[in-house]
């Protein structure tokens, strides 16, 4: 999911915390994420990333997303090199 980038922000969905779960069930996924803000307009173009990157693993045959605002993404669920790189905290 590193591949998956916050167009706006200009890093990876890792990095930034957005990326809550992975659950791997023999060949499908359902990956659990969040967004910066429910009004992130980048929303539909992270889901569609976050599809395409998991649909290209090999042995994936089933893909479901589903986008969560609970808890709420705050930039404390940021990496360090995340924090570093925006200049938070």
């Amino acid at each position: 999911m590193r591949q998956v980038e916050d167009p706006e922000l200009g890093m990876d969905i890792v990095d930034l915390g957005l990326l809550y779960e992975v659950e791997v069930t023999g060949p499908r996924v359902k990956i659990l994420y969040s967004l910066t803000s429910m009004g992130c307009p980048a929303g539909p173009m992270i889901e569609q990333d976050i599809r395409a990157v998991a649909e290209s693993i090999d042995g994936v045959e089933g893909v479901e997303t589903e986008l969560t605002f609970d808890p709420p993404w705050t930039p404390d669920r940021m990496s360090e090199d995340a924090k570093f790189i925006l200049g938070i905290g």
